[in-house]
């Protein structure tokens, strides 16, 4: 059974930034975004993603409501993050995320499992014949587009995942 992972915007982008999103989509995994989050932020430049695969789906009233209450506790986090993160707990699915607030806020309160870029690239390494090649050069093209992520843990990444092929 594919797993169910629900991004937020970044880690959209961060593939799309590489060019590497049809491998992306490759993966045996369903890909879903809350309804607001891709009207929001992603329906504008990259409404195409839906074609390839990624499933836009409404947060329950309940879910919506969670949201908002965290929302009005903690202004760090934006609305739709926590819509992403209120989906992957309804969906039972695994956050995807690039926002350091949002992840903590999985990891203490410890009811979704939350990865991030890093871990969805060793993924289509491990997963999808992915080449450790591609995935070097998919990362620099995510620096060189400013996308901000932990680049000593990306060469660390890339060093492990040479050594495990």
């Amino acid at each position: 059974m594919p797993s169910v992972l629900i991004s937020d915007a970044n880690i959209l982008i961060d593939m799309e930034e590489a060019g590497i999103v049809n491998e992306m989509f490759a993966l045996d995994a369903e890909f879903l975004v809350p309804n607001v989050l891709f009207a929001e932020e992603l329906e504008a430049s990259h409404a195409h993603l839906v074609a390839l695969g990624l499933k836009v789906q409404e947060v329950s009233e309940q879910g919506v409501g969670a949201a908002l209450e965290l929302l009005s506790g903690n202004n760090a986090m934006s609305a739709n993050d926590l819509l992403a993160y209120m989906l992957a707990v309804e969906a039972d699915g695994i956050l995807l995320t690039g926002d350091a607030n949002l992840r903590r806020l999985a990891e203490v309160r410890g009811d979704v499992e939350v990865h991030g870029t890093l871990w969805l690239m060793a993924r289509m390494v491990r997963e999808a014949g992915f080449s450790v090649q591609r995935a070097r050069v998919a990362f620099e093209m995510m620096r060189e587009c400013g996308r901000r992520l932990p680049w000593k843990d990306v060469n660390a990444l890339l060093h492990r995942l040479e050594g495990e092929l």
